[in-house]
């Protein structure tokens, strides 16, 4: 199988990585693609698991909760807003 590589910036990367590790080009290179596929495989994993717990964690809190509209009535009694009686003033 071929790889070609087409910018001089991937083929000095590939060469500095060669150097650096005592591998040849063809094993820094396999071994720097498998570092990156896992960690992109684990960074998906982690995310999805992520996803899939706030997504339970919603589904379980909003049976918890009063999700219905707010009246006006209670609008105003939990800000404070609550009619003045007759004849008192503020």
């Amino acid at each position: 199988m071929a790889l070609s590589i087409k910018t001089a910036e991937a083929d000095r990367l590939a060469r500095e990585l060669s150097r650096m590790t005592g591998e040849n080009m063809t094993d820094a290179i396999t071994r720097a693609m498998r570092e990156r596929v896992d960690r992109l495989h684990a960074e998906r994993e982690a995310h999805g698991g992520y996803a899939a717990r706030v997504r339970a964690f919603v589904r379980h809190s909003a049976a918890l909760f009063d999700r219905r509209p707010v009246t006006q009535d209670e609008w105003d009694e939990a800000a404070g807003d609550l009619p003045v009686p007759i004849g008192r003033g503020r």
